[in-house]
């Protein structure tokens, strides 16, 4: 799988990490829902709301880790099939 394969993909049921912002560093899950603009990640027994715009995230899906910044996948789930290459 290539990481333009994962930008296509649905993320929600996938694993995230939040990797570059100070205030959201650290915050590891499951992805619960997905906007045009934010990642609601399940983590610690919590629902964390994290904006796409700024941060970068590494999923790990199907057996491979990508890290994707959050602007390359800043569209709706349902439209990114079509924008992203």
């Amino acid at each position: 799988m290539r990481k333009s394969d994962l930008m296509r993909a649905e993320l929600i049921g996938s694993y995230a990490e939040v990797l570059s912002a100070p205030c959201y560093e650290g915050i590891k899950g499951i992805v619960l829902d997905e906007t045009k603009n934010t990642f609601v990640i399940g983590s610690a027994g919590t629902e964390k709301m994290i904006p796409k715009h700024g941060n970068e995230f590494a999923f790990t899906y199907e057996g491979s880790r990508f890290v994707i910044k959050g602007s390359e996948v800043l569209h709706r789930p349902e439209d990114r099939i079509k924008k992203v290459r």
